[in-house]
């Protein structure tokens, strides 16, 4: 029984040395030192390398954003790319004479029906400059809020595409083929950019110039950053669909929120039209002292002031940037 014991225990010591001697010895050798260190100055180089590239796309990100920045500073919109932007078709000279019909149908209208100058005179103010821009500021966001949805459906054609085996042009034709409208035109003006030998980044930054929401600049920032420094453009762009779609859901319950607080808005500021036009139908000698006196007229003047101060302090409560 003791000699077993004592076998076990030379046993053990025995392992125990072997185990120390390639833990502590073998490391010293010449050979395996040489390999120990040769591994770590690959890890040492692979981890400075990632570190690089980290901060190198990072720049570049920070670069981009900045040359973006400047140039919307710089540039001013022309009444041409806005009437681009809004999709109209017209030109510069045709909008100018809608808005010399308009301004002049307003104003004979308003001579017509009260044969006051000066009201007629302001109605064509109001409908030579005031309507025709409305109009044109309401067709562009219009257009810009339907890019805004569809440009995520598009950018999921582009990844599929490439994770298929299709060339980036080839998913772009069929965007712009097959896509829905407003994406459709725009996409087909970038093949058409491309066509003409213009680089994929500079036709995306055209794009941005087109169309200028946030989404567009971040579709234009990921395919010039890929084109520059390359990576996996369908995992880039897989992303940013995510995000694109996260920020609308966001933005729709943001507007759902905020729609209650819209409805008292609109019953507050509509409220004293209201009572004034059932007071007149009640009571028209006592309401019309406020435009036949000169204290009615100061008492309109400071209710119309503040009023408007009131719509102006509700609409940025209830209004989030996304």
């Amino acid at each position: 029984m003791i000699d077993v014991e004592a076998a076990l225990a030379a046993g053990l010591l025995a392992v125990s040395a072997v185990s120390f001697a390639s833990a502590v010895v073998v490391p010293l050798l010449p050979s395996e030192a040489r390999a120990a260190k040769r591994q770590q100055a690959l890890i040492g180089q692979r981890q400075a390398a990632e570190r690089v590239q980290a901060v190198s796309r990072r720049d570049q990100v920070a670069k981009s954003l900045k040359e973006i920045e400047d140039k919307e500073k710089k540039s001013k919109i022309s009444l041409e790319l806005r009437l681009t932007q809004a999709g109209l078709s017209i030109g510069k000279r045709q909008f100018y004479v809608f808005s010399a019909v308009a301004g002049l149908i307003f104003g004979l209208a308003g001579l017509l029906t009260s044969g006051d100058g000066l009201l007629a005179l302001g109605l064509a103010f109001a409908g030579g400059l005031g309507l025709p821009r409305w109009l044109l500021s309401y067709l562009r966001k219009r257009r810009m809020a339907r890019f805004i949805v569809e440009l995520p459906n598009a950018m999921d054609v582009i990844v599929r595409g490439i994770r298929s085996g299709l060339p980036v042009g080839d998913c772009l034709r069929i965007i712009a083929r097959e896509a829905q409208e407003p994406v459709k035109t725009e996409f087909r003006a970038l093949v058409e950019a491309q066509a003409l030998g213009i680089s994929l980044g500079d036709a995306v930054a055209r794009l941005y110039e087109r169309m200028p929401v946030s989404e567009a600049n971040f579709f234009a920032i990921v395919v010039g950053i890929q084109q520059k420094s390359g990576g996996n453009l369908s995992e880039a762009l897989g992303n940013l669909s995510r995000v694109l779609r996260e920020r609308r859901k966001m933005a729709e319950k943001v507007k759902a929120m905020s729609m209650e607080a819209k409805a008292s808005a609109a019953i507050i500021a509509s409220l004293p039209f209201v009572v004034a036009g059932l007071a007149y139908l009640t009571s028209p000698d006592y309401i019309s002292l406020l435009w036949t006196t000169t204290i009615g007229h100061i008492a309109l003047f400071g209710s119309a002031l503040w009023m408007i101060i009131g719509v102006v302090v509700m609409s940025k409560m209830i209004r989030f940037d996304i």
